[in-house]
């Protein structure tokens, strides 16, 4: 192990407003802040504390679209592992993925998912290639490019369907109206995205069921947690929307409840670990990931999502199972540190 090492906390530098990350149009202006942002900019000196009382040399560094800085920057700082908490570059989700090619340039341990990884899940369509090469089950889906028109002679999906950006995450563009139970619902969304975000869709079969969300830690699967939506009202679809991750005040957090561990039955368990933990390795995912999952009416489970590198801050889902697992919040940080610096010791 590296005596005295030098640990470096990368996160995205906050860059303000964004109308469009709640996936509908914004009834007022405080709609319009980016949460998923503020919520890592606000984690950042509380975790520099618990590195800290570990490791003295801990550093911070915000990233964004100025890359020569960046470079001279780690130059300057070396360290020997660098925590990455890095999720898009002046809001730009896709530039993720290149943040960490450049520390795999300059021969920096980080801690999390690579570039390949990081690239792969962000964009859902290659997601769900490699999902269904390795043969495990994931909700059929159209994919549409941007400004493109649905052929409904075509249309070979069932209602309802739901609507995502097919390289977005934290749940940006996803509302109440992402769920679509017709043509014309679906022309209109459709339309909506195009318009707002100017990138892809992915139309894709809305599997009616329960959400399971099962975060993988290392070698370790972690307690299942279930989003349960019994407190929505009846004309809302069940799903996560951007607003129940971020938004305090909306009917979707207040009304989305997580429960872990899952009360599940121990058969239904060993499916849902066995299709997630087969998820993981087909993305090559390392350190930590969740696989969210959706149960049909026969229990089968349907990957909706693989997120590396997913939120751990304090009242996270991730953390929640964590702890559920015996980690606390120190052990994680912890361990995810001590991944990247024995990455570190071995290259």
């Amino acid at each position: 192990m590296i005596a005295n090492p030098k640990i470096l906390i990368c996160y995205n530098e906050p860059i303000g407003i964004y109308k469009n990350y709640i996936g509908k149009t914004p009834l007022k202006d405080e709609d319009n802040i980016d949460l998923s942002e503020i919520n890592i900019s606000k984690q950042i000196e509380s975790i520099k504390a618990i590195v800290a009382q570990k490791y003295p040399d801990v550093f911070q560094l915000p990233i964004s679209s100025n890359i020569q800085n960046a470079y001279e920057n780690l130059n300057e700082i070396k360290p020997d592992a660098i925590i990455n908490f890095v999720e898009s570059v002046d809001g730009i989700a896709d530039y993720e993925s290149f943040v960490t090619g450049l520390f795999d340039i300059l021969g920096l341990s980080y801690t999390g998912n690579n570039s390949l990884t990081l690239g792969n899940c962000l964009d859902k369509i290659r997601t769900k290639h490699i999902l269904k090469s390795f043969g495990i089950s994931t909700p059929n889906y159209i994919h549409l490019r941007r400004n493109r028109e649905v052929d409904e002679k075509q249309f070979n999906l069932n209602f309802p369907v739901i609507t995502k950006l097919i390289s977005e995450d934290a749940s940006i563009g996803i509302s109440e109206k992402s769920v679509v139970n017709n043509f014309s619902e679906l022309k209109k969304q459709i339309k909506f995205l195009f318009r707002h975000y100017k990138k892809d869709v992915i139309l894709e079969e809305f599997i009616v069921g329960r959400e399971i969300n099962v975060s993988i830690f290392g070698n370790d699967i972690l307690p299942l947690s279930e989003i349960r939506f019994d407190e929505l009202p009846a004309d809302l679809p069940k799903l996560v929307t951007y607003e129940a991750k971020w938004a305090p005040n909306s009917i979707y957090y207040s009304s989305t409840k997580p429960v872990c561990p899952a009360v599940i039955t121990k058969r239904v368990e060993k499916r849902i670990k066995d299709v997630a933990l087969s998820a993981f390795r087909a993305l090559n995912c390392r350190d930590y990931a969740r696989v969210d999952i959706r149960l049909n009416s026969n229990y089968t489970p349907f990957v909706i999502e693989v997120n590396p590198n997913p939120d751990i801050s304090p009242d996270s889902g991730f953390i929640r199972s964590a702890k559920n697992f015996g980690f606390t919040y120190e052990d994680v940080i912890d361990r995810l540190i001590e991944f990247a610096l024995k990455r570190a010791v071995h290259d």
